[in-house]
């Protein structure tokens, strides 16, 4: 009985060494399924975008920082170039630290146009059962600003996407344009709405009947940009501007972009009633007291966007 029993111990002992050695093996193999999972991870965050260069930028890291990167091709708007374009925007959209966004391109262009190499064999069918570019609206729906600066040129997509932006900062060399007529087609983003909204109907029915470009200072006498600067400090400018609106509640923020775009899809009576119900929703956050206190007591603002 006692030997019986002895045997029944060290096996007993047998099946834990032994279930410890799988364990530990387990172990070791999650372990590094892990280190594998963790460095695919890595790698497709950095294989995640080809055609573009995000990071965050502003001394406190506050500015989404977004630049087309397909220089040899003056960044034509190519397919999978919005797709990232979108991406990127969702991930800052996402980013709690980040208030504003700056999109840019190369000192040579902002955008030349679409990837009109993608575009040359389409059928009408295809763009029609597609919605060709219907995802390019993307960059209008989130609630954070987007400030296009711009150098070179912008020119067809380019322009349109400067334009679905909520601020525009131009260098002194920058050029927009909507040259689809000399192609064959139109405007299909946008060109024709935005352009219209933005510069009145004779400069927008001039520049898309005949390509035309018009200069920065052209643009902003018309009122497309708001500022212009030296090429070389455009990008530094949009992102102070991104850095100034990120101090701000984002919160708030959000509902002021929300209030100003308004203005472009309603009339006036019913902008107005917009604009009164996001006022008065500001009366319900912590930050419009905050605010209002701050201002009271001669001291900074400390908004926590709530």
């Amino acid at each position: 009985g006692s030997r019986a029993s002895g045997r029944d111990s060290r096996a007993r002992r047998a099946d834990m060494a032994l279930l410890c050695r799988v364990a530990a093996g387990s172990l070791r193999v999650s372990r590094s399924q892990r280190l594998v999972a963790a460095a695919v991870r890595a790698s497709s965050a950095g294989a995640q975008y080809q055609h573009i260069l995000v990071e965050k930028k502003g001394e406190r890291g506050n500015v989404g920082f977004i630049q087309l990167n397909r220089k040899k091709a003056l960044n034509a708007l190519c397919d999978e170039l919005m797709r990232e374009v979108s991406l990127a925007l969702d991930e800052f959209e996402n980013d709690p630290e980040v208030g504003a966004i700056v999109l840019t391109g190369s000192e040579k262009a902002f955008a030349a146009g679409a990837d009109i190499k993608e575009m040359v064999d389409k059928t009408f069918q295809e763009c029609y059962a597609g919605n060709f570019l219907t995802h390019w609206n993307h960059v209008t729906t989130g609630k954070k600003p987007v400030i296009a600066a711009v150098n070179g040129y912008a020119l067809g997509g380019g322009c349109e996407l400067a334009m679905m932006c909520d601020i525009i900062y131009a260098g002194e060399k920058a050029q927009f344009g909507q040259p689809e007529i000399l192609l064959g087609t139109i405007p299909g983003a946008g060109g024709t709405q935005r352009l219209t909204k933005a510069v009145g109907k004779s400069l927008a029915m001039e520049m898309v009947l005949t390509g035309d470009r018009i200069s920065a200072q052209e643009a902003k006498a018309s009122g497309l940009v708001s500022k212009v600067f030296p090429t070389s400090e455009v990008v530094d400018e949009a992102i102070k501007c991104g850095e100034k609106i990120a101090s701000n509640s984002k919160l708030i923020v959000a509902m002021a972009k929300e209030a100003v775009n308004g203005a472009f899809e309603l009339t006036l009576a019913e902008g107005n009633r917009l604009e009164k119900r996001l006022f008065h929703s500001t009366f319900s956050t912590n930050d419009r007291k905050e605010g209002m206190n701050a201002f009271v007591e001669k001291r900074k603002a400390n908004f926590t966007d709530q």
